[in-house]
């Protein structure tokens, strides 16, 4: 599902983990970061008083970090690969 403006916070979270990390950047603190709050994206963004076209960004760049959400993380598996030959140039 996409992710809109109108999202709220826990949801987006919830949806995209990624999330916390991006929105930490740009000063927004969110759920996890230690200081939860409420309400909407766009919310949030108004009140550290971002613009509609900056907030528009926020959108497209959560999209993103949502679409590209299934690529294995470093330093995580996400696949049994079996047992790896320890000669492989035998």
């Amino acid at each position: 599902m996409p992710i809109t403006k109108d999202i709220e916070i826990e949801d987006l979270i919830e949806q995209v983990p990624a999330a916390v990390n991006y929105l930490s950047k740009k000063g927004i603190r969110c759920i996890m970061c230690g200081e939860p709050i409420w309400g909407t994206l766009e919310e949030a963004a108004k009140e550290k008083g971002f613009s509609d076209e900056e907030i528009e960004g926020f959108v497209r760049e959560i999209n993103e970090l949502e679409q590209h959400s299934d690529l294995p993380h470093k330093g995580e598996f996400t696949k049994d690969i079996g047992t790896l030959d320890a000669n492989p140039g035998d």
